[in-house]
């Protein structure tokens, strides 16, 4: 499957002067003009996400062959977010921090996407993740955990997550050290 760009992730319930929905917003800016061409999905999930409820475990643990259209249908939306994955270069996740951890939308958009047999598999060595070749941003923003610090579970969640799934390749910003007026909001 040809990789084809960049997937933008938004979680941030805030829309005027949100931090990481800028940095994020530069961030794409600045992958662009190192890769011309690239095609950008932008995923807002501050409207909500359905949380995975009853249907939709039972339609994930049938076999794609199998399944009737009322599960096709439960696991619609999944299915249009792990392809957003699948085909993204580049993953960009906007998120702040929100009582040490991340927005409960992220968290289930998490639960959407982390699907066994889709991005990652259980092997006689354990699990693998099936998403490889992937560059993630994390574009973090606390008004009191530090970043990267013993209270900073979010990052630490995301990277466990992402990793499991096969994104290894994971950079953290910290957007409230960020010159949101600079060029670059990438680290040298």
């Amino acid at each position: 499957m040809k990789q084809s760009g960049i997937l933008s992730i938004n979680s941030s319930g805030r829309y005027q002067g949100s931090l990481t929905r800028l940095v994020s917003e530069k961030l794409v800016d600045e992958l662009q003009k190192k890769s011309v061409g690239l095609a950008v999905t932008e995923r807002d999930l501050a409207e909500g996400i359905p949380f995975v409820n009853e249907q939709w475990i039972g339609a994930n643990f049938t076999d794609s062959e199998q399944r009737d259209e009322t599960q096709k249908e439960a696991l619609a939306l999944s299915d249009n977010l792990v392809s957003e994955l699948q085909n993204a270069e580049h993953i960009i996740i906007g998120s702040p921090i929100y009582n040490f951890s991340v927005p409960a939308v992220l968290k289930a958009w998490v639960d959407m996407v982390a699907r066994a047999r889709v991005t990652f598999q259980y092997t006689e060595n354990g699990p693998e993740g099936l998403l490889k070749d992937k560059k993630a941003y994390l574009v973090m923003a606390s008004g009191g955990v530090p970043i990267g610090s013993d209270m900073d579970i979010a990052s630490i969640y995301l990277k466990r997550v992402l990793g499991f799934m096969g994104i290894i390749d994971v950079t953290v910003i910290d957007a409230t050290k960020i010159d949101v007026s600079a060029d670059r909001v990438l680290p040298a």
